[in-house]
């Protein structure tokens, strides 16, 4: 285990094929635990709903194999090549909006710290 964490720290992404469900789920267990990482996990089928439920983030793609994937994932995809819209296109606007959303409450906060402060000065 202290091996694959140590191998793992110095790669970019990790595919896991030909491994069995609870397996999938380990290693993303794993890698979100130890290491504190924020973890995507994407499947296509029902062998895939473990390892898509662990992550942080889970991407269904909808397919030959059924809807079981898409059901328990948190976005669904309907082919594998919509994934780089949703992570380049929607993350970018998601960052956006959070953003803004940050600045208004501090907007927000300030002027009912002023409204309050001038209240108190003055009545």
């Amino acid at each position: 285990q202290d091996l694959f964490l140590s191998l793992t720290e110095q790669c970019c992404a990790v595919l896991g094929c030909r491994a069995t469900p609870l397996q999938k789920a380990y290693i993303v267990r794993i890698v979100k635990e130890q290491l504190k990482m924020h973890t995507l996990a994407i499947g296509d089928g029902a062998n895939d709903v473990s390892m898509i439920q662990t992550a942080d983030i889970g991407v269904g793609i909808s397919g030959q194999e059924g809807m079981q994937a898409v059901m328990a994932a948190d976005f669904a995809v309907s082919r594998f090549r919509f994934i780089e819209r949703l992570l380049l296109v929607h993350g970018h606007w998601c960052y956006d909006r959070l953003a803004r959303m940050v600045l208004h409450f501090f907007y927000k906060n300030a002027t009912f710290v002023f409204v309050c402060f001038w209240y108190q000065l003055f009545c």
